[in-house]
């Protein structure tokens, strides 16, 4: 969402890491990420943070959200996608973002970021991503699952 106006005006032109990803983005992406090993902490799982998978697969030089993303030599000469409409934007917002939200609610921990992504995304993109439930607890039938068993499937 951080380059809406980019992406519009563009058409995509424009390198997605190397241009798209400033420190204010990283502070973004870090705030998701954050809230993503929360989720997986209250279900006993341990994430590692996304660029410190990164540096592990070789793809990034650092562990820097900001830095790290547009110097990673994994995602040099990526172009931005050529309009907003666009799975990238509709499958992490719709699939992944709202099913993160609903399970942080259904298991107690609290995901401000990521809805606030989704209240934005919803608004430029004139659709709303939650009442869409495209993968949520309860299309995958685990809805009623406490944090405990959830653990256990």
């Amino acid at each position: 969402m951080s380059n809406a106006a980019r992406i519009e005006m563009t058409g995509g032109d424009f390198l997605f890491y190397e241009e798209g990803v400033s420190d204010s983005v990283g502070r973004l992406i870090e705030t998701l990420d954050k809230e993503r090993i929360a989720i997986g902490k209250a279900l006993g799982i341990s994430i590692l943070p996304d660029p410190e998978t990164g540096m592990r697969q070789g793809y990034m030089l650092e562990a820097n959200y900001g830095s790290g993303y547009h110097k990673a030599p994994g995602f040099l000469g990526i172009g931005a996608q050529p309009q907003l409409d666009h799975r990238y934007l509709n499958e992490d917002v719709g699939y992944g973002l709202v099913f993160m939200s609903e399970l942080g609610q259904q298991i107690g921990v609290a995901t401000p970021g990521i809805d606030a992504v989704i209240n934005i995304a919803s608004i430029v993109m004139a659709r709303d991503y939650r009442a869409e439930a495209l993968r949520t607890p309860e299309s995958l039938g685990i809805a009623d699952l406490s944090a405990e068993e959830l653990a256990t499937l």
